[in-house]
């Protein structure tokens, strides 16, 4: 009789950032590292928007008035939005912000979804990412809820990187290295 297999909880996961110059290979490195990092750019309670969506073009067949063939176009990448707690840390609206003074860099990601034990379930990685909307918290002196700031990422690419075993040996060798510097 197989073990049972339960479904992996949303609730555990982490995502890094890495200029888009860098490449995917400084993305895996720094998720590998990431558990030794003291000092973490944030925290993040929640990420939404990892879709994608064929569009298609419509073409009503002529003479045939009950049919409507669909043509495949082009692909549309969901908008990410990143939620978390609010900080004295301005980092993500220092990155944000960088775009209205004309120093603002696109920036490559990946976002790691964790099983019960925290060892890496799926990874998605999404490219040249640009901060289109940041969102403050909302104040409210009746309700004692924790202060969020959000922030909108669009992107021209999500991928996954395959599963665990994929993403295990670019983390282990990632390690690995880390562990021949000390």
């Amino acid at each position: 009789m197989a073990g049972r297999v339960d479904p992996v909880l949303g609730c555990n996961f982490q995502l890094s950032l890495t200029d888009a110059a860098a490449g995917t290979g400084r993305l895996l490195t720094t998720v590998a590292l990431s558990p030794l990092v003291a000092d973490p750019l944030a925290g993040f309670a929640e990420c939404s928007g990892l879709e994608m969506q064929l569009e298609t073009d419509d073409f009503p067949e002529g003479g045939n008035n009950g049919l409507v063939l669909k043509f495949p176009k082009r692909m549309k990448y969901g908008e990410i939005t990143l939620k978390k707690g609010v900080t004295k840390r301005t980092d993500l609206y220092d990155w944000c912000a960088g775009f209205a003074q004309g120093i603002g860099r696109r920036k490559d990601g990946v976002i790691t979804l964790r099983d019960a034990e925290h060892r890496p379930f799926m990874v998605w990685s999404f490219r040249r990412a640009l901060p289109v909307k940041w969102s403050g918290p909302s104040l409210n002196a009746q309700q004692s809820l924790v202060a969020m700031e959000s922030l909108t990422l669009v992107h021209e690419g999500l991928t996954p990187l395959g599963g665990a075993a994929a993403l295990a040996n670019a983390v282990a060798g990632a390690a690995g290295a880390v562990r021949r510097l000390f």
